[in-house]
């Protein structure tokens, strides 16, 4: 789609005779001031109140240091933005203009508007675009005002406020039942429709934010008719007489519902709605579809009357069958070619004879995809129990355009504290990052934002969906509920469904989105109080009412190509039509719905027992550091430099303090937990430079974290060919919203953690891992594909000490069936599975494959060590490392093993280390002596400030650097 910048737009339209204007009101010169007046600096629009006070120098960086802490002061003021409009008048001082409309697509979160004088509307929706009549307000300001004020109030102090209203419900917090997860900013979430996580979260910072967050417009419309067709234009987009301000586009199979599958064969349906709104009538208004890739032109096709009608929207819909052999579809990146096409839209709401468009006629071109997408949450047939060995109960997994297939993936945070600072450039690079590492599926994490279309639909500042539909990467979408009960008031609920409306008609177009989810972990929360609260039930049946009736309802009403479920981990339903949730109506022994797993204590990490066995694992995770050289871009002093520095902790909010404390008090536990891996599992960092064993120590936790979530993936990929028949495993997370402890893979600046090459190995299409159960010390080594196919390859296991000397070696040629398994070694008994006169802690297994896929060969390696690093008789790696040409290394091991071999790269530099014989993304390994490996640096020159570093400055680490210079 061509994007034209607002200030083009302005002048081709006034440099003709269309009468419709679109005014930036970026444009304008803005003031912000505190309620008092004693602080008043210039203010820009999009913004929010802490990013402007920092550009006027007021605070500091919101995210250096402990300034979450000490600008707290900004969350406790109220803001107000206003600018004078005379420019705008002045723009168009020789249009006669009969009505102007006033758009916002997104004001966070509470505020009065006043425009001229006149009192406007009164907003508590983050998530709603918002359009208001203003017409003639300038011709009659009200005391001589001729601003627009923008006066917003403190969502935290509104949120205490209306938690004192009488009809406010009373969600009670005990010592065994949770009805509120708090975090910093304490029992408010519920009755505010902003971003949960701005409160505060385990992983991010508290900032509460406010400001309009994205940018606003104001909108001439005449009832004198443009002379020539309106051109294509960024939004807002407009004829002379009439505002379009929806376009929504549901591609699907015909007769296909929610609860139908469809029928792979039947025609698509297109199905294109408009939400108009016009200062004019229209008798007949019609819409010509096009696809010129297919050849494919529709007749114009009616739409129906559009009345005169500016106070709200009108929609019209029409639908548009094609057959089924014309479009290629869209598959996800690893498993076909996201394939995109542009349709075009000529609206014409006043079409001539012979159906000749109309000056008035809107031209747009959306680009989008056909596919389908399925949920399959129906029981398994007794054939297929019987068959295949599949544990009885209900299905739970994804199928796109008819096949199963393995959901390989993360969970999506908000990119930043602050949502209008965030680039496309940095979200490409994320979802690029993605793709590198196998992913082939995002969860959009219902606690954070409704993630935007592209910049310039409905205002969304950068590309998401519309990058999600280009690189072939599937989004599992949610509504913006998490953590929470949410009461059943009218008030909540008035505003609930029109943002919920509008967001599911805007990601509708996106072949990308692959379902709607009304929350985050909140049934499991209601089942728990349900058993454990004498009016348990009341809570319950709240729950059944919006999630299961309610936003179910709503959805599905809006869109017929993608699935609800209620929450994102789930029980399942006992019924899609009528849509029924199971809760806990089970069978024991019987399997049903997702799961998530976390678990904190580091010595069962690898006990491969306490993993779930599921259909689908949602959630799962570990916290790391960030790298010491994300550090150093927030820490002010050298004593900072520390594990449990005052200033390092005050940035782990695991467990969350669930009050304004600070530093955190529970942080200690999140410290102890990534502190005990370490200790457990490696040598512990300790060396005469402070400032290495702080980076060793960062280091170290994300090493554990790597192989904590490489063991577990493995083992749920391992379930696709058992009884559970798993067919996904989503890590928690991907991203980072700031410099700090979380579960990202990776971090705040674009670099990549280890558990982000981690992921490279372990979602590649074929992995071989060793299956370690140490109470009955069995070893189970499995090659797991997540092919359609059958795979044919080789592996090789081959025993070492750790000075790099082969002990043995053997080969075992494999075929895995479609999404499954093939047993490689099987042994029980040490004295069986070990090489003889060797003893435990001096020899360890590599295991790699060799395949064909796609008519391409793939490798995979993985290591398996019979007691723990922190035990083994490691050997001085005595590791060189020769730069050359466009940021190569040669790295060899002179010495010993290099255990997990590392290359960190400087700060002020974004980028990835390639295997150049591979071409894939390689960091992080066993580099053993006489087997040399060769890397690339990839740098990402948008994101990087040093966009030439020194090779010199490229820092190796492995697990000997714990303990040694």
């Amino acid at each position: 789609m061509v994007r034209l910048p607002v200030f083009w737009t302005l002048q081709v339209l006034a440099s003709r005779t269309c009468l419709a204007h679109v005014f930036e009101l970026s444009n304008l010169q803005w003031t912000l001031k505190n309620q008092n007046g004693s602080i008043v600096v210039p203010g820009s629009l999009p913004s929010q109140a802490h990013l402007d006070l920092f550009k006027a120098g007021v605070i500091n960086d919101p995210l250096l240091g402990i300034n979450e802490f000490t600008e707290r002061w900004v969350v406790y003021d109220n803001w107000t933005y206003t600018a004078d409009l005379t420019p705008f008048t002045q723009s168009y001082k020789e249009v006669t203009s009969e009505k102007t409309l006033l758009v916002f697509y997104g004001i966070d979160t509470i505020a009065n508007i006043t425009f001229a004088g006149h009192p406007v509307a009164w907003v508590n929706n983050q998530f709603q675009r918002n359009i208001y009549d203003v017409s003639g307000y300038l011709n009659t300001p009200a005391g001589g005002d001729k601003n627009l004020t923008i006066a917003l109030e403190s969502a935290w102090y509104y949120g205490l406020n209306v938690t004192m209203r009488p009809d406010t419900e009373y969600f009670p917090n005990t010592a065994n039942v949770t009805t509120v997860d708090n975090f910093e900013y304490p029992n408010v979430r519920p009755w505010i429709r902003k971003i949960n996580s701005d409160f505060g979260w385990d992983w991010g910072p508290a900032f509460v934010p406010s400001g309009v967050y994205k940018p606003a417009y104001l909108v001439t419309l005449s009832e004198l008719e443009s002379q020539d067709p309106t051109v294509e234009a960024s939004y807002p987009v407009t004829s002379s007489t009439l505002l379009l301000d929806e376009i929504s586009l549901d591609i699907y199979k015909y007769g296909q519902n929610s609860s139908a599958a469809p029928d792979q064969s039947a025609d698509w349906i297109l199905n294109i709605t408009f939400g108009i709104r016009s200062v004019k009538s229209f008798e007949k208004s019609t819409v010509t579809l096009c696809i010129p890739e297919l050849e494919l032109t529709s007749e114009p096709l009616n739409l129906g009357s559009i009345p005169a009608n500016i106070n709200e929207n009108t929609y019209l819909s029409v639908n548009w069958s094609i057959p089924d052999g014309g479009p290629e579809r869209w598959y996800p990146v690893d498993l076909g070619t996201p394939k995109l096409y542009n349709l075009t839209a000529i609206f014409d709401p006043s079409p001539g004879r012979g159906n000749i468009p109309s000056a008035e006629s809107i031209t747009r071109t959306i680009t989008t995809g056909f596919r389908t997408i399925q949920l399959l949450q129906t029981p398994y047939s007794a054939e297929e129990i019987a068959l295949r060995g599949i544990t009885p109960g209900d299905q739970w997994h994804f199928a796109i355009n008819g096949k199963a297939f393995y959901s390989k993936g993360t969970n999506i945070i908000p990119f930043d504290p602050f949502y209008s600072r965030i680039k496309t450039e940095t979200v490409r690079w994320v979802l690029e990052s993605a793709i590198k590492s196998g992913q082939n599926m995002l969860r959009v994490w219902g606690g954070g934002i409704y993630q935007p279309s592209d910049a310039a639909t409905d205002g969304g500042l950068y590309d998401f969906y519309s990058l999600c539909d280009e690189l072939g990467v599937l989004a599992w979408s949610e509504l913006i509920f998490s953590d929470t009960l949410y009461p059943i008031n009218d008030f909540l609920l008035e505003s609930i469904e029109p943002e919920v409306r509008q967001n599911v008609r805007r990601v509708n177009r996106h072949p990308s989105n692959a379902q709607w989810a009304g929350g985050n972990e909140i049934e499991g929360m209601v089942m728990s109080i349900n058993t454990s609260l004498a009016n348990g039930s009341h809570y319950l049946d709240e729950f059944v009412y919006l999630f299961q009736d309610y936003l179910h309802d709503i959805v599905l009403s809006e869109t017929n190509s993608v699935p609800y479920t209620d929450c994102s981990t789930t029980h399942g339903v006992l019924s899609t039509d009528p849509y029924v949730l199971r809760f806990a109506n089970g069978t024991p022994g019987y399997i049903y719905g997702n799961s998530e797993r976390y678990n904190y204590d580091a010595s069962v990490a690898f006990d491969l027992t306490t993993y779930p066995v599921a259909r689908f694992v949602n959630e799962f995770g570990f916290h790391s550091m960030p790298s010491f050289y994300t550090w150093e871009e927030v820490l002010e002093d050298p004593e900072d430099y520390t594990f449990n520095s005052t200033v390092v902790m005050s940035r782990d909010h695991h467990p969350p303090a669930g009050n304004l404390s600070w530093p955190n008090p529970n942080a200690p536990q999140g410290q102890y937990q990534m502190t005990s891996a370490v200790e457990l599992w490696f040598p512990t960092p300790g060396t005469s430079d402070v400032n290495q064993t702080f980076a060793q120590w960062c280091w170290s936790t994300q090493l554990f974290q790597s192989m904590n979530m490489v063991a577990e993936i493995a083992w749920y990929r391992r379930g696709a060919g058992l009884g559970e028949n798993n067919l996904g495993s989503l890590v928690w997370q991907f991203n980072d919203i700031w410099q700090g402890v979380s579960w990202s893979a990776i971090e705040y600046s674009g670099r990549w953690k280890m558990l982000q090459y981690g992921m490279a190995t372990v979602y590649s299409p074929i992995i071989i891992n060793p299956f370690w159960f140490p109470q009955n010390e069995s070893l189970t080594i499995l090659v797991t594909s997540d092919r359609w196919e059958t795979v044919h390859g080789t592996a090789h296991l081959t025993w070492y000490d750790w000075s790099g000397n082969v002990i043995n070696s053997t080969v075992s040629p494999f075929a895995i069936p479609t999404l499954n398994n093939s047993l490689i070694y099987e042994g029980a008994g040490l004295d069986t599975i070990l090489p003889s006169d060797y003893n435990v802690t001096d020899m360890w297994l590599l295991m790699n494959l060799t395949a064909t896929v796609d008519n391409k060969t793939v490798t995979s390696e993985s290591y398996f060590t019979p007691v723990p690093l922190a035990y083994s008789n490691l050997v001085d790696p005595q590791i060189t490392v020769t730069p050359s040409d466009n940021y190569t290394f040669t790295l060899s091991a002179k010495g010993g093993v290099g255990v997990w071999t590392w290359l960190d790269h400087p700060s002020g530099t974004v980028g990835y280390f390639v295997d150049t014989t591979t071409g894939l993304p390689s960091n992080g390994y066993y580099l053993i002596p006489r087997i040399d490996r060769t890397v690339q640096f990839i740098r990402s020159m948008e994101l990087s400030s040093v966009q030439s570093p020194n090779p010199a400055d490229f820092i190796l680490r492995s697990l000997w650097n714990n303990t040694h210079i």
